[in-house]
């Protein structure tokens, strides 16, 4: 078991969540395609907020609320249009406008 499932693991417990429900994968992937399509600061926003949005969906009783935000956050998020003068590898190697190198998080 890979340090970042023992924490999963760890967060999953403190907060009583089902680990069923938190996919690594499909949320790791939708990280991925925010950094990239978007810039690299969208990743941790839009995984919080697709995380949000699904909590509040599964509280008021949708039948699929993870998937089907986690699906929908990742279209939107691969349809973005790119920022005139911005090419794609700016997204995908941190040397965008708001990257501040890996001391700053």
């Amino acid at each position: 078991m890979s340090n970042l499932e023992r924490w999963v693991d760890a967060l999953v417990e403190e907060f009583g969540l089902d680990r069923g429900v938190v996919d690594m994968a499909a949320i790791l992937d939708l990280a991925r395609d925010a950094a990239h399509a978007i810039e690299r600061p969208a990743a941790p926003l839009t995984t919080f907020i697709a995380g949000y949005v699904a909590g509040m969906a599964a509280g008021e009783g949708a039948d699929h609320p993870v998937e089907d935000v986690m699906d929908r956050a990742t279209e939107l998020a691969l349809a973005w249009p790119a920022q005139p003068g911005q090419s794609e590898q700016q997204g995908s190697s941190g040397t965008g406008p708001l990257d501040h190198g890996p001391e700053v998080l």
